[in-house]
Parts: structure tokens; sequence; C-alpha cells
């Protein structure tokens, strides 16, 4: 059965500790099922040329700093896949590595969608050295996989911006931040990927809610497994401390 591509917004490493999006995330796990693995693209392995991660015991990487032992001590201790590696290597040219194992953009989500963590994830790395087009072209070279039974996933943030991040619950999302959530998911409605590609032309201020493009390139990667005619969905669809998008697209 053709498994599903999934962009999850992650927003907080502090998500995988608890708080409002776990339900959706763990809702997920249990419609998807255990695919036979998980190739995860996240903002946050950007690297020169193309990575993926083939190790057969991923390491739990803790790339943040100033939270909780509690969470700098959490282990997502999910296996890793050499052959799929090696797949994903003949489809995209990614070089095979061990110098990474599983970020934060992958465990605080997955800790959730399949917490008995039984379901071999490995990571394609962000390549700075392509454009928005090449990004989207390279994920089209991942769709086989999605008939051998492997989910396709990003994690990121359609808005992604901290330095205007309000601390306090329950903060009103900034007009700029609404609009631009509201457009991404208009164009994923439309199977309009051009209009994400061009990201910067999708919404007025789209370069407050992406003055930097790292949480947003896996959206792409999602995007370009969507057929025409292909169900979408959301989930998670709010944000958070107003400029902060935690919205899930579910493709299939």
């Amino acid at each position: 059965m053709r498994q599903p591509a999934v962009f999850f917004g992650h927003g907080s490493p502090m998500n995988a500790l608890g708080g409002p999006y776990g339900a959706a995330w763990r809702a997920l796990g249990e419609a998807i099922g255990k695919p036979k693995g998980v190739v995860m693209i996240s903002a946050h392995w950007e690297t020169r040329g193309l990575g993926v991660t083939a190790q057969e015991k991923p390491e739990t990487i803790h790339d943040f700093g100033n939270f909780p032992r509690e969470l700098h001590q959490m282990q997502y201790p999910a296996p890793g896949s050499p052959a799929l590696a090696a797949r994903v290597s003949a489809l995209t040219g990614a070089v095979q590595t061990q110098a990474w194992g599983l970020d934060h953009g992958t465990w605080s989500v997955l800790c959730h969608v399949w917490p008995e963590a039984d379901v071999p994830v490995v990571q394609l790395s962000l390549n700075r050295e392509l454009t928005a087009r090449q990004h989207y072209d390279l994920a089209k070279a991942l769709k086989p996989l999605r008939d051998e039974g492997i989910v396709i996933s990003g994690s990121g943030d359609f808005v992604h911006n901290l330095r205007t991040w309000k601390r306090e619950d329950g903060a009103e999302p900034y007009a700029w931040a609404t609009g631009f959530n509201e457009a991404v998911k208009t164009a994923f409605e439309r199977g309009d990927h051009e209009a994400l590609i061009d990201w910067v032309g999708l919404a007025e201020d789209a370069q407050l809610s992406v003055p930097t493009d790292e949480h947003f390139l896996p959206v792409l990667y999602i995007a370009a497994q969507q057929e025409p005619g292909e169900a979408v969905s959301f989930f998670n669809d709010r944000i958070d401390g107003g400029s902060i998008s935690m919205t899930g697209v579910r493709i299939g």
C-alpha cells in the first residue's frame, strides 16, 4: 500500500515532553500503522552536498541549549536502516554517512508518532548549495519509496520567526503569520507547487514569516510527493507564540 507523505510543524523541542500537539501526532501514527521506514528531511541538518544517515543505531542528537535536563536526557532509540540509506543514495546521489543521527526536528515529533521507536528512520540532509526549485526537483526522486512502504517526512515550520515569538500562553498570532500560513495551505489544496517554490511571492510579508528558509524548505519535499488530485489534510493547525506555525500536512 502506498504510504503517505507528511510534513510536521515541529516548533519547540519541548513538544517532545508533552503539550497540545502530541495527540494529533499520536493519532497520525495510529492511522498510518507501522511503515517499513521513514525518510525525514529536517530543518536542523544543513550540509554542503547531500547526505543520508546510514548507521544501524542512530544517535539521539540534542541540538539545542538552555532546556530542562529531562529534555537533554531524552532518548529516541529508533533503528536506522543501512539498506534504506543505500536506496535513498541510489535515488538521489546522497553520500551515506554516520556523522549525524536523529536531531530534534525528527525525534521530538516521532517520539509521539511511533512512541515504541520501532520504525526505522533515516535522515536526508538539506543541501545548502541548492535553490528552492532544485530542492523540489530532488524531492521528486524520492517518490518511488512511497510504494515501497516508506513514509516521506519533512519537519520544520511554515512560519518560523523566533525574533517575534511571544512567550505568553495563548498569544494571538500576528496577521502576517496567519496570512502566510493560510497561503501555504491553499497552495497545497490547489496543488500549486510553483507558488510554494516561489514562497517569497506567496503572500504579503512572506519574509517576516520565513526570515531564513531552513524551516520552510522541508515543505517542498512533501509538496513534491503530491500527485494531481491526491488528498491533502492538515493537523495541529495553529500558530504558537504568534509566529511559529505548528501546522502539519498529510499527503495521501
